[in-house]
């Protein structure tokens, strides 16, 4: 992952979810799999980020809400995202 840059259609949307009742959800871009590295790490258990704001979502262990949806907290820090299906060279989101 060499290249850098913030737009284009190989590059993952600033702000997306995994929670289809989000207005950021966006069910084809997910199905091309979205790589996150959030402070330095790569991480797999993101419900949504927003690359230019600096957060993540995360599931709070099984905690659950009145609605049976999972409880989330914010977690600050760089955040880059990138397609999966690309392979190693792909581009990738930061801010």
């Amino acid at each position: 992952m060499t290249e850098e840059t913030t737009a284009g259609p190989d590059v993952p949307p600033d702000h997306i979810a995994i929670n289809p009742r989000s207005p950021h959800f966006d069910a084809e871009k997910l199905q091309r799999g979205i790589g996150i590295r959030f402070k330095g790490t790569v991480r797999t258990n993101i419900e949504e980020y927003c690359i230019s704001e600096g957060w993540v979502r995360v599931q709070a262990g099984r905690s659950l809400d009145r609605h049976g949806n999972p409880l989330t907290i914010k977690l600050k820090g760089p955040v880059e995202a990138w397609y999966e299906d690309l392979g190693d060279e792909a581009p990738v989101a930061k801010a």
